[in-house]
């Protein structure tokens, strides 16, 4: 199993915060965002990892993070030019899967959750999870059956078929590249994920794993407030 962590993007919505960094290196308590996803992902013993950063702080990256040593792993960059949507990742990073599977998560994403169980379970398909929210018309909300079988997933649905979000965290196999390949850009001009994963869902190779965590997705103020509360309560 490979790891990706998604690190890219203008992140428009923290400015002023984002005119000087990027998002993924503002502090979360006591240590910078990035290192959150990162940490999800080597707790579950991935250590063979691509990140993925914008062209404009990719200095700042390489000083913070350097060879990966001081996690325990390999890291590779690669830059992605413009933000193209999240599916390009399985695109840019399509020879460093190479034949091995591989779990995307993306670097404002911070998880109160050890993945390690179902990283170290996963053979084929794909794996996507569901964490109940009180707002999920916010997300991509995906609807479920009592076999954990997915029956639909709607980005922002003005009608939520269920009150689960899909985090951004995602086990795949191989033929997530070439799936990615297949996908046309959307109104906003990227490569949207769930293209991806309903491909998987064509087929009846996707599954949905339920998790009750703390989970933020921190690109808003709000949410990146909460997160430095729950890590600084939890840390001290």
């Amino acid at each position: 199993m490979k790891g990706i962590v998604l690190a890219g993007g203008r992140a428009t919505r923290l400015r002023p915060l984002t005119q000087i960094t990027s998002k993924q290196l503002l502090p979360v308590y006591n240590k910078p965002m990035i290192f959150y996803p990162i940490e999800t992902l080597t707790k579950a013993g991935i250590t063979d990892i691509l990140i993925i950063i914008a062209p404009d702080y990719s200095g700042q990256f390489l000083n913070l993070l350097g060879t990966g040593e001081q996690f325990g792993a390999k890291f590779t960059y690669e830059i992605q030019e413009e933000p193209r949507g999240l599916a390009d990742a399985f695109i840019m990073g399509e020879q460093f899967i190479g034949n091995d599977n591989v779990t995307m998560i993306l670097g404002d994403n911070i998880f109160d959750y050890d993945f390690t169980n179902e990283i170290s379970q996963f053979d084929k398909g794909g794996l996507i999870f569901a964490k109940k929210v009180p707002d999920p018309a916010r997300y991509a909300v995906v609807e479920f059956d009592n076999a954990n079988n997915v029956l639909s997933i709607v980005e922002k649905p003005e009608n939520p078929k269920s009150d689960y979000a899909v985090p951004g965290i995602y086990l795949f196999d191989n033929k997530v590249s070439e799936f990615a390949k297949k996908v046309t850009p959307s109104k906003r001009g990227e490569l949207e994920i769930p293209d991806v994963y309903n491909q998987y869902l064509e087929r009846g190779e996707l599954k949905v794993k339920t998790i009750d965590c703390e989970w933020e997705d921190a690109g808003t103020f709000n949410s990146l407030l909460r997160a430095n509360n729950y890590w600084a309560k939890k840390i001290r």
